[in-house]
């Protein structure tokens, strides 16, 4: 990965949310699951451009991961990818009375990496809503149409091999993978992820990562 740190505004974010809500809208999503802590703040603004008039607003579910092992040094903030993932948080299916069984789920990250993640998020899902399924006598073969579909949205999705798959009827498909901008390998640093947003800002307007020019 290059060290050429590549600083992300707030504006850009908002701006590759509101693109790819379009496309996303194809898509149908019943519900959100978003991936802490990077895909939080797009989850939320994805939302809003998803909001259709006359229907309810898209239930918002939160999982988090621990996939990065921080060894930086002091004066430093960038983290190297570990390769162990751990459940630091998970849905609690019957405490939110959420029913994923025939549902379209759309996945949300910040960022398509190393794909380890995204690739662990979506197996899990899958199996809990085989078992939603299956508690519920729901026979998946004979009710195709009963499958829990999954999608995935990312900011940016890095043109690098990745060291985790995901299934082709995914990636392949424009309505169920939708990466707002694929770019270089290289360190991109989030606003969430800023303690001198004013710097930040001011970085990402140098780099031309402000305002979202397609």
């Amino acid at each position: 990965m290059s060290e050429d740190k590549q600083y992300i505004s707030y504006n850009n974010v908002h701006q590759l949310c509101q693109i790819s809500a379009e496309r996303i809208k194809n898509f149908k999503p019943d519900l959100i699951i978003a991936i802490g802590g990077g895909g939080f703040i797009p989850a939320r603004i994805l939302r809003t451009f998803l909001k259709e008039p006359g229907v309810p607003t898209i239930r918002i579910f939160a999982i988090i991961l621990s996939l990065y092992e921080d060894l930086h040094t002091e004066g430093d903030d960038q983290e190297e990818v570990g390769v162990k993932i751990q459940r630091t948080q998970w849905i609690d299916y019957k405490q939110c009375e959420l029913d994923l069984v025939g549902k379209n789920v759309l996945i949300v990250d910040e960022v398509d990496d190393t794909r380890t993640t995204l690739h662990y998020a979506l197996h899990e899902l899958e199996k809990d809503a085989e078992e939603q399924a299956a508690a519920k006598g729901v026979d998946l073969e004979k009710q195709p149409e009963m499958r829990t579909k999954f999608s995935i949205f990312v900011l940016h999705d890095k043109l690098k091999p990745k060291k985790a798959d995901l299934p082709a009827e995914i990636v392949n498909d424009e309505n169920r993978y939708f990466a707002a901008k694929q770019v270089p390998d290289k360190w991109y640093a989030y606003p969430w992820e800023s303690k001198d947003i004013v710097y930040h800002t001011k970085m990402a307007i140098e780099q031309g990562n402000d305002i979202f020019m397609p």
